[in-house]
């Protein structure tokens, strides 16, 4: 998982720290406040690209610049749960290339052994979001509080039975 990952339109890529840095920190040093703390400090500790820990550390790439970034927030929990993230940049929304990232990284997780379930988190209210993780196979489940967004609407994609 820590190689390129090409999927149809878009090439999934580990991103440097650096560039991740470069991405999200504001022009003053600092970072928007909906950029986690924890988050931040794992960045700046990482060594090189590692999709698990760093969270967002994957970007997309198409035959263009960059178009957003997606990754996980953490690597499987014991019980087997992994919870993915990503963002399309404004001017490729739209396009389809949510719903594709969204896929490529589902793949990528479920190739791990350890992961039972795959989630994702959207703010209430969110149709874009949870039309994408709809199309690709999420289903709702109950509302869930998480510490650094409050309220969320959870969906989760559970492993096929084999």
């Amino acid at each position: 998982m820590n190689g390129r990952l090409i999927l149809g339109r878009i090439a999934l890529v580990p991103a440097m720290p650096a560039e991740l840095l470069a991405k999200w920190q504001g022009g003053d040093g600092t970072f928007a406040p909906e950029i986690s703390p924890k988050w931040i400090e794992q960045l700046r500790a990482a060594a090189g690209p590692d999709p698990w820990v760093l969270a967002i550390s994957w970007s997309i790439a198409s035959r263009t610049p960059r178009i957003g970034s997606g990754g996980f927030k953490g690597e499987p929990g014991a019980d087997g749960v992994v919870e993915i993230a990503y963002g399309i940049d404004e001017t490729y929304q739209r396009q389809g290339y949510a719903t594709e990232v969204a896929l490529a990284l589902v793949d990528a997780a479920l190739a791990d052994p350890r992961v039972r379930v795959v989630c994702a988190h959207t703010l209430p209210g969110g149709m874009a979001s949870a039309r994408v993780l709809e199309k690709c196979g999420f289903t709702r489940v109950p509302d869930v509080i998480d510490p650094e967004d409050g309220l969320v609407w959870r969906f989760e994609k559970r492993r096929p039975s084999p």
